[in-house]
């Protein structure tokens, strides 16, 4: 079984988690702590769903659950900040495809 840092899923998530990092730390005060603070959390529990289940052998469905629920609320935020004018098109494009790529490989994974 490879190690959580080597799987793919977990690899475009982290490269997700920095780019909307980088990208909340410069909006608006007014988003900032609001929907930039839950966007990051939603990331960060993304990562760390994708660790356990790796290790786990007893609960990964509970963990799956918890991963699809929040790649799901990554989506409606990025939607919503590309309504809000808060990110360009482009920019929603390539962070909805990495959103697109780690959704699909959660669901494979939970298959197998």
């Amino acid at each position: 079984m490879a190690t959580y840092d080597e799987l793919m899923v977990y690899k475009h998530t982290y490269d997700l988690t920095v780019e909307l990092m980088n990208l909340t730390k410069k909006m608006d005060k007014g988003y900032k702590f609001t929907l930039g603070e839950r966007i990051n959390e939603a990331c960060v529990e993304m990562l760390l769903c994708i660790y356990r289940i790796n290790i786990s052998k007893h609960d990964r469905e509970t963990y799956f659950a918890r991963s699809r629920e929040q790649i799901e609320l990554i989506r409606l935020l990025l939607r919503l900040m590309k309504d809000l004018r808060l990110i360009a098109i482009r920019r929603f494009s390539v962070l909805n495809e990495y959103v697109e790529s780690i959704s699909k490989q959660l669901t494979g994974w939970s298959r197998s």
